[in-house]
Formats: structure tokens, sequence, C-alpha cells
């Protein structure tokens, strides 16, 4: 519960097209939050399999649902967002789902830190059965992916537990770039960070189904999409930014002993603790 506490918005969108194995289990896990100013959208791209009988059933406990044709996963989310009204914000893909309570804690935790404008939970990974096979820290950091780090760790913001207030969607140009076809969520990352400071919890709030045949298993093609995206942002940055990336990079390319140490301590300072909030008892 919320004691004395206004239940802010929480707007949650999921994208879908023929993904009818898994669908109703992702709106199940969003309804049995059981979260009273809930505002759930899904936007279906044209289904064939059977996902629109299962989205049906549960069309009363919807905010809005259309099934048409589109352009693809961010062009849906872009228009699901279009339509909402909530305070703070998600999507969960229609193979994903939300840990228990997430939305409750999620709200929570923006209530009780005013000053949160996004936060990650614990990243996780389940299979298709739903069990949980992979767990690891938050990346938090711009400098980690302007580095290039992510390149041999493979490790990204998990989009599944990250949520953020209006006011930073609509500051970093409130959409998705849909030029990307994989990785939207990196960019819109990315413009994040330039506007506000990411917090991080232990809770698990949203986790990532591995599945066969799912997109974001082309690896190699999300890392181009990323190489894209850093270089069109770091554009943008300010010259302090510019000359600490570029310093990095190069500190990157020299293999002395020497050299390694201190760029070892020159990327931690960086790079900074991960800044973790709990929630008061």
């Amino acid at each position: 519960m919320i004691p004395d506490k206004k239940y802010p918005k929480i707007t949650v969108v999921t994208p879908n097209y023929n993904q009818a194995k898994f669908i109703e289990v992702t709106i199940q896990s969003v309804l049995n939050q059981n979260y009273p100013n809930l505002e759930y959208i899904i936007i279906d791209g044209a289904s064939t399999d059977g996902s629109i009988d299962i989205i049906k059933k549960y069309e009363n406990e919807l905010e809005f649902w259309i099934s048409e044709p589109d352009k693809g996963m961010y062009y849906a989310i872009n228009k699901g967002f279009d339509k909402s009204t909530g305070d703070i914000m998600c999507w969960i893909n229609s193979d994903d789902i939300l840990q228990e309570n997430a939305l409750i804690n999620v709200a929570r935790f923006f209530n009780e830190n005013r000053y949160i404008k996004w936060l990650q939970g614990y990243p996780n990974v389940i299979d298709e059965e739903g069990t949980l096979i992979y767990e690891r820290n938050q990346i938090f950091s711009k400098y980690y992916f302007y580095w290039k780090k992510h390149e041999t760790s493979l490790a990204f913001v998990q989009q599944e537990s990250t949520f953020w207030t209006r006011d930073l969607w609509e500051k970093a140009a409130g959409n998705l770039d849909t030029n990307y076809k994989l990785a939207a969520d990196f960019d819109l990352w990315v413009r994040f960070f330039e506007k506000e400071k990411m917090y991080c919890t232990n809770l698990k709030l949203g986790a990532f189904r591995k599945r066969k045949g799912q997109k974001s298993s082309d690896i190699d093609s999300y890392i181009d999409e990323v190489r894209i995206s850093l270089s069109r942002n770091f554009k943008k940055l300010g010259m302090v930014d510019r000359l600490i990336i570029n310093l990095g990079c190069k500190l990157e390319k020299i293999n002395m002993p020497l050299i390694r140490k201190v760029k070892a301590k020159f990327q931690s300072l960086i790079i900074g603790r991960l800044t973790f909030v709990n929630l008061k008892n």
C-alpha cells in the first residue's frame, strides 16, 4: 500500500504481433499487479495467430487496444504512448513480464524520491517456461557505452526493468526513433542520460524472456545500431563530455601495464558508483 500518498497513474504499453504463445502471460503479469491507477495499452499489428482472441478476453481491463497493420514494434510503442496519459511510463513486450508487485514498488520509489526521473530494476532473464536463468548488476553510465565496454560484456540497460516519468519522456523528444529496427530502446536511454541521472534498485521489476527466433538474439545487428546511436548522440554532447570520452577511448588503445592502471582508475572515477534507492519501511 501507499499510505497517505496518491497512486500515480502508471502507463504500460505492450506491442504485439503473433505472440499468442506468450501474450496472455504478459497481460496477466500486468493486470495481476492489481495496481489501482493503471493505464494499460496494447497495440497489435494485425496478428493472425489467435492473439486478438486473447486480447479480447481482457479488453474490459484495458485502457485502449487496437489491432491493425503497422510499421513494426517501435512504431506500435510510439502509437501506444501517444494514447497515454500516465505520470510514469514503461513498456513490456508481449513475451516478457512484470514481476510481482512491480508497479506498487515503482509507485513508492517515485513517490518517496521525487528527484528520481528514471529507475532501473535488477536485470533478470527467464526462459520460455518462465524459469529464472540469469541475472546481473545494472549498467548505469553513459560512459560505459561511449567507451564501448558493452561490446565485450554484452550488457545493456534492461528495458523490461526500466520506468521513467512523463516529463523526462517529453524532454527527450517524446518518442522512440523508428529509424532503428532493434536498438531504439538503447537510443532512448542515451537521450535520457543527457537529461537525468539513472537510479537503480535491487528489486526485480520486469523480466526479459529468452526464446527461440526473437529479433534481439541478433546481437551483431543490435550492436551495429548502438554504434550509430552513440555516434549521432556524441555530436550533441558538451565539450567536457566529448573530451572525457575521447580520452577514455585513447587510453583503451594503449596496451601498457602502467597505462592500464591509469585507465582503470580514470574510468572508475568517471563512471562512479551505482546509486541505489531503497523503499522506506
